[in-house]
């Protein structure tokens, strides 16, 4: 039997925090770590724990959910817990979390992501699996200011310099503005989409191929632009529409029918040379298994709000790459989002593009800024933002909701 000296053991374990840190201090220039600051705090020798204090969360137009994870050691963590439409029902959600949170250790970020989502026993969904997302961003961003690192450091280093970015883009004009923002790729939606019913007509199929291709044609032959079926058209009306759209090469076809028809989507993959991109409605590495198991997608698009956070998103593109597919994560969502996904981005090899819809301009200190179609990876600690708290002042509140739609002809209900 080998006996450990408790006192030695313990300062063993003091001398290489102590050791880290001075490393850290030394080496990493732009990691640099600071005195105590809303962003950027040293890391204590003596601490043992970081220990969570309280949840904070707060609805800023026009639909997003911001979430702030105190601790005792000054450092606060932010995450975007949000599913689109139930913003004070994400918000319930993490103050249900509050009770096996507070006083627990911020760093222990995968013990507790298990333990929310395990011993909830109705597990998964987007309610909890939103929560969980914002959650896990805040404390992967505590574990990054804590040790003086972008999160991607802890993800086994960056993989790029730059991580191209898209632009969301409905009309020739908003495409020639988006390219002289520097620009390169672009996604729009079908023309009329919700109006294509069941079996569209011929028509609505000409039609919604001109739009794309005058979209396309704006963006030239060296621009891309994606096209989005959001989940609302037909199987068969999703099979004419991918046949008449592969003259003009869109960069990929986004949810071509519902996510929940795997089968079908499979099956639309197979039968089309363009890529089929989805996952912005799947949660967690188990949604995602189906979709490469059956080859319905080779472009993921894992939203780093709804499928389990920064780290569940690095485990789905790890299975991604196993399957030879990439990702684009999927953000139509706020700046904290966006730093999420520029992370895990920076972290993988098989990414492709990042959607945003916002650069941080009015929510973060430093907005991204977009050259030649890319922005640089982020060098600050954790998320490598700071909201700015007085130009988020005027934005704070929404009742944002849902879209309703209807088939114009009969009044009956259709997925928008």
């Amino acid at each position: 039997m080998t006996i450990v000296n408790e006192n030695s053991s313990r300062s063993r374990r003091k001398f290489f925090r102590n050791a880290f840190a001075s490393i850290a201090i030394s080496t990493t220039g732009a990691y640099s770590l600071q005195a105590k600051d809303s962003s950027q705090v040293s890391l204590n020798g003596e601490r043992e724990a970081i220990r969570i204090t309280q949840l904070e969360t707060f609805k800023v137009k026009p639909r997003f959910l911001f979430l702030k994870v105190h601790t005792d050691a000054g450092i606060i963590g932010l995450g975007e817990p949000i599913t689109e439409g139930r913003a004070d029902t994400c918000a319930m959600a993490i103050k249900e979390m509050e009770p096996y949170l507070l006083g627990k250790d911020a760093r222990k970020i995968v013990h507790h992501w298990q333990a929310l989502y395990r011993h909830s026993f109705y597990r998964g969904g987007p309610i909890l699996t939103s929560a969980l997302s914002g959650l896990d961003q805040a404390l992967w961003d505590i574990k990054g200011k804590a040790l003086g690192v972008p999160i991607y450091e802890l993800l086994g280093g960056p993989t790029r310099d730059r991580i191209r970015v898209y632009a969301h883009a409905r009309s020739v004009e908003t495409v020639k503005k988006a390219k002289a923002e520097g620009f390169t790729a672009f996604k729009t939606s079908v023309k009329n989409a919700t109006q294509s019913g069941i079996i569209a007509s011929q028509q609505f199929i000409e039609e919604a191929t001109q739009a794309f291709a005058e979209l396309k044609a704006a963006a030239g032959k060296d621009g891309d632009v994606g096209i989005d079926f959001h989940g609302a058209i037909s199987p068969q009306n999703a099979a004419l529409l991918i046949h008449a759209l592969e003259p003009h090469q869109p960069f990929f076809i986004e949810e071509p029918v519902n996510c929940q028809n795997v089968d079908i989507m499979a099956r639309l993959a197979k039968e089309t040379h363009l890529p089929i991109a989805t996952g912005e409605r799947i949660f967690t590495k188990w949604g995602f298994r189906e979709i490469l198991e059956k080859q319905a997608a080779s472009i993921l698009q894992p939203d780093l709000c709804h499928a389990g956070g920064i780290f569940e998103g690095r485990l789905i593109a790890g299975m991604a790459e196993a399957h030879y597919a990439s990702i684009a994560p999927h953000n139509p969502l706020g700046p904290i989002s966006l730093a999420s996904g520029l992370q895990l981005a920076a972290s993988i090899p098989n990414f492709l593009c990042q959607e945003q819809v916002t650069l941080g301009e009015g929510y973060i200190k430093k907005p991204f800024v977009v050259k030649n179609g890319h922005v640089d990876i982020p060098t600050d600690p954790g998320l490598g933002i700071q909201l700015d708290e007085d130009a988020i002042a005027d934005k704070l509140g929404h009742e944002w909701r849902n879209r309703e739609s209807y088939l114009e002809s009969d009044g009956s209900v259709v997925d928008w």
